[in-house]
């Protein structure tokens, strides 16, 4: 089969590697459509793992193969997959804390080499401990929809960690794909959102999204003008890594207000911190950080409802030959580049080149 395969440091290649084989309790998929994460964008680029692996966590395809014991699928089963599930019975997973779970961290998917999510390639190996992860695809919805479960799963799973009641304010900084989806989740919740970026066109759709106000972020009285909209926000979501963000987001929040980091993912950043902010107001700071597979059934109503539309989030499909490229304009988007898919073709094989 092909696969791009990560070979060292912003080097990927695309290789004909063994279909996988699958062993007892396992499933074979063959990837239909696989997104451009950020996650694995920084692994790329930043060559923070060892090579070889195939990267590409947000994954859906076609079942075609069944190992022994692997209960309530069938050959021919459109599904969206979940490369992480947590143990259920650890310290961390007692308190709800999956991210920090030892068997969480482990990857349970993979097309060859050390599990890396795989879905840059035409079939993936899906292991038996992240089965209760898997989604089936209803009839009327798209293998590009299902493979987005993955990213807005991370973003309910956020939401619910902040103290929010119907009629709060919440600002969002950052309107890309990530941002967006915080902004159009928390309207759906009758949260007041105000939303900030640096690119216009993601402020315009920031609105379509359920934003109430929308603020360019590269304004000298960014904080002046988003009090004269909000005085009192609630909380702070930072759904972009940037420290000014989170700065001006301690500021804004009011007394007992949250302050969220969802992008800060690059260990060893330090930024200005107002502890008598957090001491005297009673301001919290909170990560978070992938996933919650307790989240998929509701994911996936979300999604495949279409009350989500991700969609409308998919600016570029791309065949698996042209994946450095898909990388490519995920790690610098444009104006236009909202969300990068990179497609591996099952169905419609006219978009191989």
């Amino acid at each position: 089969m092909r696969a791009v395969v990560y070979r060292g440091r912003d080097d990927l290649r695309l290789e004909t590697l063994p279909v996988p084989q699958i062993e007892s309790g396992e499933l074979l998929v063959k990837v239909a459509v696989c997104g451009v994460c950020p996650t694995d964008l920084k692994k790329i680029h930043y060559g923070t793992v060892p090579p070889p692996r195939v990267f590409g966590h947000e994954t859906s395809g076609t079942i075609v193969k069944i190992g022994p014991g692997a209960r309530g699928f069938r050959v021919g089963d459109r599904v969206a997959l979940h490369h992480h599930v947590p143990c259920m019975r650890c310290h961390y997973c007692r308190h709800k804390a999956f991210a920090q779970c030892a068997g969480y961290k482990r990857t349970g998917i993979t097309a060859g080499f050390e599990p890396a999510g795989g879905g840059y390639a035409e079939y993936v190996r899906v292991m038996p401990f992240v089965l209760p992860g898997v989604v089936k695809i209803p009839p009327g919805n798209t293998f590009i929809e299902a493979a987005m479960l993955e990213p807005v799963n991370t973003v309910l799973k956020a939401v619910k960690r902040l103290r929010l009641l119907r009629g709060d304010s919440v600002l969002v900084a950052g309107q890309g794909p990530i941002g967006l989806m915080f902004t159009k989740i928390l309207s759906l919740r009758g949260i007041r959102v105000a939303a900030t970026d640096l690119l216009d066109a993601r402020l315009k759709l920031a609105l379509a999204w359920g934003a109430r106000k929308a603020f360019q972020a590269g304004k000298k009285d960014l904080v002046h003008e988003i009090r004269a909209s909000f005085p009192c926000l609630d909380a702070a979501i930072i759904a972009v890594p940037s420290e000014a963000a989170v700065t001006q987001a301690t500021e804004l929040v009011r007394g007992s207000g949250q302050v969220l980091l969802f992008a800060h993912t690059r260990k060893g950043e330090i930024g200005a911190v107002d502890f008598g902010s957090i001491c005297m107001e009673e301001k919290d700071y909170i990560g978070s950080y992938s996933s919650d597979f307790t989240l998929q059934e509701e994911v996936a109503k979300l999604v495949f409802s279409r009350r989500l539309d991700v969609r409308q989030l998919v600016t570029h499909a791309l065949p698996l030959d042209k994946t450095t490229e898909a990388v490519a304009i995920a790690s610098r988007p444009a104006t236009a580049a909202v969300k990068v898919e990179s497609l591996k073709i099952v169905v419609d094989q006219t978009l191989e080149s």
